[in-house]
């Protein structure tokens, strides 16, 4: 049975709106607050696994998706030093801008009945008395000099079927189609090196990035955001179900960001709604993502030792790629 109050949602991204279309689906009643302005861009790599499809038949979302024309995507490219790693994806993903992807899900969150408030200010009763999911993003601290930061600009240009991805000391991007005909390229630097070059990232960018750019127009000036903190919440506490990057932020280089929102967000939405133990929705939310976090992890340890080129040479691309997804 639904809670009977209903469930609060806070942060209307795609986690927060996944969490309220599967409250709603429980029958229970949604509210979902969100501060920002939508639609608006983001930072954020902008693929979706091929598993996204599973989630979003779930949602009842999958037509509304696919109307959205997103980019499909076959093949990948993974730039490691000297060596480019190419290989097909296990199954075929998808790439939508955030900019359609949150305008398209909170849209169908208000058609399905949850209650959208444009605030940053909650009622302190209502948490207190209904179960809330907590989905704002990161609000994770960082060391001035020691923070990671993401950046992102769309450009026009010839696009395919491949997502790339281009590894650098201490930096990375990846370049892949969005709807439209549009070209995403977002990345992650630390800010020992962006910030000598007023955090313009394209002074980063090696010869391979910079020659798969060549001839492209850009249609908005570089986005950059942080900092980003590597972590995950599956002990946190606090009596909210957490949800996308307010439960952790895994490297943007495993390509299941939205994924794993996605996931989680579903997760928090149902079990709030059917008053589930917040330490059991994350006990469920260690067990769909911790392979995927650990793994990322020893790849980035593995990236910052330079070993990357040497692991490129001896593993297959499918696999690197299907160690990276959460276990459904």
């Amino acid at each position: 049975m639904p809670h009977s109050s209903g469930v609060t949602v806070i942060g209307a991204g795609p986690a927060g709106c996944a969490a309220a279309l599967a409250a709603r689906k429980e029958g229970a009643p949604v509210t979902l607050y969100e501060k920002g302005r939508f639609p608006r861009h983001k930072v954020c790599g902008e693929f979706l696994s091929p598993e996204t499809r599973s989630v979003f038949e779930t949602l009842g979302l999958w037509s509304a998706f696919a109307a959205a024309r997103p980019a499909r995507l076959l093949r990948a490219i993974l730039h490691i030093g000297r060596r480019a790693k190419r290989f097909s994806l296990p199954e075929p993903a998808y790439s939508l801008s955030r900019y359609r992807l949150d305008d398209l899900l909170l849209r169908e969150a208000v058609a399905q009945g949850v209650e959208l408030r444009m605030s940053a200010a909650i009622p302190g009763d209502e948490v207190r008395q209904r179960p809330t999911v907590v989905a704002h993003g990161r609000q994770t601290p960082a060391p001035r000099g020691e923070r990671l930061f993401g950046f992102k600009a769309h450009f026009r240009g010839p696009a395919d079927d491949t997502v790339e991805m281009f590894f650098s000391a201490g930096c990375y991007a990846g370049v892949s189609p969005v709807e439209g005909g549009s070209v995403n390229v977002c990345g992650l630097a630390p800010e020992t090196l962006l910030r000598p070059h007023g955090f313009r990232p394209e002074a980063l960018f090696g010869d391979a990035l910079r020659a798969r750019l060549q001839g492209l127009e850009p249609l908005f000036d570089w986005l950059v955001t942080g900092p980003l903190v590597f972590r995950d919440g599956f002990r946190d506490r606090g009596g909210a179900y957490l949800a996308g990057d307010a439960m952790g932020f895994v490297d943007p280089f495993t390509g299941s960001g939205i994924l794993a929102a996605l996931l989680t967000g579903t997760m928090a939405g149902q079990a709030a709604s059917r008053s589930v133990p917040v330490d059991e929705h994350a006990r469920r939310c260690r067990n769909t993502l911790a392979r995927q976090y650990s793994v990322a992890s020893v790849l980035r340890g593995l990236l910052g030792a330079g070993m990357a080129e040497s692991l490129a040479a001896l593993v297959p691309g499918r696999w690197l790629y299907r160690l990276t997804r959460p276990s459904l």
